[in-house]
């Protein structure tokens, strides 16, 4: 019994391994998530694949076979006894109970067995009486279910385990051994080129997979994920996606989704329209189809590619999500593949500060963003007002691979979003799966668009119009009287310039590299002032270096028409995030930046496709395992003797009761002192 206990323990860890830990990833996505030394141990124990696992398979094959020999032997003792009153007991064996009691009383041995047997009835006793040669002996029993309670219970462990192989994918993996059919890791376009050694029949007796449909598009194959691959699963039918139905809570996580679905079977022909929501599955063919999640079907984006380096234009892109294309460099040196991943139309961030709440409680339906942002590339202001949980509109999700093989992630919100009073462009970037986005904030300009920086940072690389920016600022910022600091004004400021922009090697840097921004800057001050005089001249380089910027934005508003920024708090703001985010940018790992302009969006319905016998002897189980704990702890088997002899005086009959139970409790002990009242009413102890 303890072995079985502890086994069952086990079961039951594995089990719940198994739900926290998905399953049959590939061996990659552990790694990233737990890392190479845990992802490795796990991996030795088979944590990831749990219900397929050699000792998980064998634990449950002894539990059956030991439960099913303990039935076997048992259940035909346990019919007998259900069948047996035990009125052969000998009167002398009553005297050594523990609940026993004995009286004269004064009335015949008939009446005596009828007011027993009245008792009796009413407390609910079945009994039998044995007529000897010098008395009766009734033998009478309460609770006999508790034994039927007994094969109940280990029949429901009998039945689960059996419920759990077939429901598993050992028979996948046996069908797979004696058929021939191995997995695939990918390879092929599209799923009708996966060759027939890569497919099971729709006839399998278990499974259990995945079907993506768009919407518009129907699919009748499955998709089994298993740690060395996949293999697909034909279906007896196919399933329509008519239209996919989403609805948001106002924190932005989905309050319902469903599926308008057409099962097209195979067999008939047949066109069964129906609705699969989220724990109302339909079922077809003994095959349940459950709404498992949803993913982007493919959505046309319409895109503009912004050159974040010199000597390349603006340009368009139209993709679907799942292209790849390749971007080159405008030298032709280089080239990148452009991987579209996703597009998400509602994203609802929370960007309140959790150390601002007065009880320091994380909001569990927080998105990390603000956290994330804190982190931006190279200049970053906190956030220090609470705000709360809002839509910041749509964005798009991408990879930059290079020749190596190497892919970087971005992920760019399509509208500005206000931060700290500023509205700024998003453009996060990460260098694996496992890391937070850390965000570049681009200014909105008045127009609530990236025109007004981008225009700015083209500016930057423009040398006559750096030329013309420095001797605007040089002719302003000269002192009345003081003519002759004109020209070093402007020498300062064109240095100034031409360090911010990158275009000028600084001392003191490693051969071929080249630093932009403010970290170029720091970088020559650092190497060309005296340590007593850098604070001095840091401060005077950088109000040169604003006022320079500020005339260049100037100047390139003349050539777009518009007319130049007026003094004040918003100008102000919009040149100090210009200034931070243009340094910024010379660390973002790309040489252009993607836009997201338009977009139509296309939903795909995640169904899981499940062929599951075992769920009934699970179902079944589960009913006989409630009733026969129920029946075993609640209900007590007790056993009652009454013998009934001629007493003396004569004419008077001397009972002697007794009463066993398997287990002692204050219960019984009232029960049995109730039955001895109301048997013994009346008697005289002798």
């Amino acid at each position: 019994m303890r072995f079985a206990i502890t086994l069952l323990a086990v079961i039951c860890i594995a089990s719940v391994i198994g739900t926290v830990v998905q399953q049959n990833e590939p061996f990659n996505n552990y790694v990233n998530k737990f890392g190479p030394f845990w992802a490795e141990v796990f991996g030795r124990f088979q944590l990831f694949t749990v219900y397929s696992a050699p000792w998980f398979l064998l634990i449950l094959a002894f539990l059956v076979l030991s439960t099913s020999l303990c039935i076997a032997r048992n259940a035909p003792k346990i019919v007998i006894d259900l069948r047996s009153y035990k009125e052969h007991v000998r009167e002398q064996s009553l005297a050594a109970f523990h609940h026993k009691a004995e009286a004269n009383l004064p009335v015949g041995r008939e009446a005596a067995l009828a007011q027993v047997a009245g008792v009796l009835g009413r407390s609910g006793w079945r009994a039998r009486a044995q007529v000897r040669e010098n008395g009766t002996m009734v033998a009478a029993r309460a609770g006999r279910a508790s034994k039927i309670g007994y094969l109940a219970a280990h029949s429901a462990i009998v039945l689960v385990c059996l419920g759990g192989l077939a429901d598993g994918d050992l028979i996948v993996r046996l069908q797979m051994l004696f058929t021939g059919k191995s997995t695939f890791d990918g390879g092929y376009q599209f799923i009708k080129d996966v060759p027939a050694e890569h497919r099971l029949p729709a006839g399998n007796p278990t499974f259990r997979g995945n079907l993506m449909v768009p919407e518009g598009q129907r699919s009748g194959v499955a998709m089994l994920s298993m740690p060395q691959g996949m293999v697909l699963q034909e279906l007896p039918f196919d399933v329509e996606l008519k239209k996919f139905i989403v609805e948001y809570y106002e924190t932005g996580m989905p309050r319902l989704f469903a599926s308008d679905i057409v099962i097209h079977d195979h067999e008939t022909g047949e066109a069964i329209p129906t609705t699969v929501k989220v724990n109302e599955p339909a079922i077809h063919r003994g095959i349940a189809i459950y709404q498992s999640s949803f993913e982007d079907g493919g959505s046309q984006l319409q895109l503009k590619a912004l050159p974040l380096t010199t000597g390349g234009g603006a340009f368009d892109l139209k993709l679907r999500v799942g292209d790849n294309t390749t971007l080159a460099s405008s030298d032709g040196q280089s080239k990148l593949t452009l991987e579209m991943t996703g597009l998400k139309v509602i994203n609802v961030e929370n960007l309140a500060d959790a150390s601002s709440k007065p009880d320091g409680a994380t909001d569990v339906r927080k998105v990390d963003l603000a956290s994330t942002l804190d982190k931006h590339l190279g200049a970053g202001i906190n956030p220090d007002k609470a705000k709360t949980m809002r839509n910041v509109g749509p964005a798009i999700t991408y990879r930059l691979r290079d020749a190596a093989g190497q892919a970087r992630e971005f992920h760019n919100f399509m509208v500005p979003v206000e931060l700290d009073g500023q509205r700024v462009f998003l453009a996060g970037v990460r260098d694996s799966g496992n890391e937070n986005f850390r965000y570049l904030r681009m200014p909105a300009d008045e127009n609530g668009s990236l025109d007004g920086w981008l225009r700015l940072k083209t500016a930057l690389n423009d040398t006559a119009l750096r030329d013309k920016a420095t001797r605007r600022y040089a002719d302003q910022s000269t002192p009345e009287g003081r003519p002759e600091m004109n020209e070093q004004l402007r020498v300062t400021a064109s240095r100034a310039l031409t360090l911010f922009a990158g275009l000028e090697n600084v001392p003191g840097t490693k051969p071929g590299e080249k630093l932009g921004g403010l970290n170029a800057l720091s970088q020559f001050i650092e190497v060309s002032v005296p340590e007593a005089e850098r604070s001095r001249v840091a401060e005077v380089m950088l109000r040169i270096l604003n006022g320079a910027l500020f005339d260049l934005n100037q100047l390139v508003r003349e050539q777009a028409g518009l007319k130049p920024l007026e003094p004040g708090p918003a100008t102000e703001s919009f040149m100090t995030q210009a200034v931070l985010s243009l340094s910024d940018s010379y660390f973002y790992p790309a040489p252009v930046l993607l836009q997201l302009q338009d977009f139509t969006p296309v939903q795909a319905s995640v169904f899981q496709v499940a062929r599951a016998p075992g769920k009934t002897l699970v179902y079944i189980g589960a009913v006989l395992l409630i009733l026969g704990v129920f029946l075993m702890l609640y209900v007590r088997e007790r056993r009652l003797w009454i013998w009934l002899a001629d007493g003396e005086p004569p004419g008077t009959t001397r009972l002697q009761l007794a009463m066993s139970t398997p287990r002692r409790t204050l219960d019984i002990d009232a029960e049995f002192e109730t039955l001895r009242q109301q048997l013994l009413a009346g008697g005289q102890t002798p």
